[in-house]
């Protein structure tokens, strides 16, 4: 390769309450360090609601899965650990004990949406995934967003405004349709320049490898 790094656009659609999407973008990280030099990513995070119905009161993680995947409470604990063992091996924290219900996350990508236009949206994400699977804070509650905004160094006061008026919420809408409408049904979807799609939460190894071989195709700017 060049002295140059080659330069990626990686939209990454996920959602705050997903936890595959932690574990993809922890991964997606560690790749990216590991093409120091070699690879420039510019990173978009896109939005993806896997529970654009929920309540603003949530409901219990447990009851959620078992009624939406129709999951036993043995199969359930077996999932949990799985998830929790992948994020280990990848450096992210899941507490289980702590993360009790399903919040509705479409303030969050409002947010999201803003914090990308004041260049903090990737310590943004960073937060809210720590927030809700190692805090087990509620990522939909204003309190704990607007806390969360400021700790990345977002104004506070404009993260006020925003939630308290339906700012960004066309944007994100129409930004969710785009990637329905192209055939995104779950997530993580990861697309590297417009094209290339790499779905779920992959280990280090597959990221590194497909990105090194976009990088090198000659496609990358």
């Amino acid at each position: 390769m060049s002295a140059t790094p080659a330069k990626l656009k990686i939209d990454f659609v996920s959602d705050v309450s997903c936890p595959w999407c932690a574990i993809g973008l922890s991964s997606l990280e560690q790749a990216l360090q590991r093409l120091d030099g070699d690879v420039a990513a510019e990173l978009h995070f896109q939005p993806f609601e896997l529970n654009p119905q929920m309540g603003p009161q949530g409901e219990d993680v447990g009851e959620h899965l078992v009624h939406k995947y129709g999951m036993s409470e043995a199969q359930l604990a077996q999932s949990q650990e799985a998830i929790r063992q992948r994020g280990a091996a990848v450096g992210f924290v899941f507490d289980m004990s702590r993360r009790r219900r399903i919040y509705n996350t479409f303030d969050a990508h409002r947010l999201l949406h803003w914090a990308e236009l004041e260049g903090r949206q990737t310590a943004l994400k960073q937060a809210l995934f720590r927030a809700y699977f190692t805090d087990g804070e509620d990522v939909g509650a204003h309190a704990t967003l607007l806390r969360l905004a400021g700790e990345v160094g977002l104004d506070a006061t404009r993260a006020q405004e925003i939630l308290s008026s339906d700012a960004y919420a066309a944007e994100v809408r129409a930004q969710q349709r785009f990637y329905a409408e192209h055939g995104i049904q779950s997530v993580p979807a990861i697309i590297i320049n417009d094209r290339h799609l790499i779905s779920g939460g992959q280990p280090p190894e597959v990221f590194e490898q497909a990105l090194r071989q976009i990088a090198q195709s000659g496609e990358a700017g």
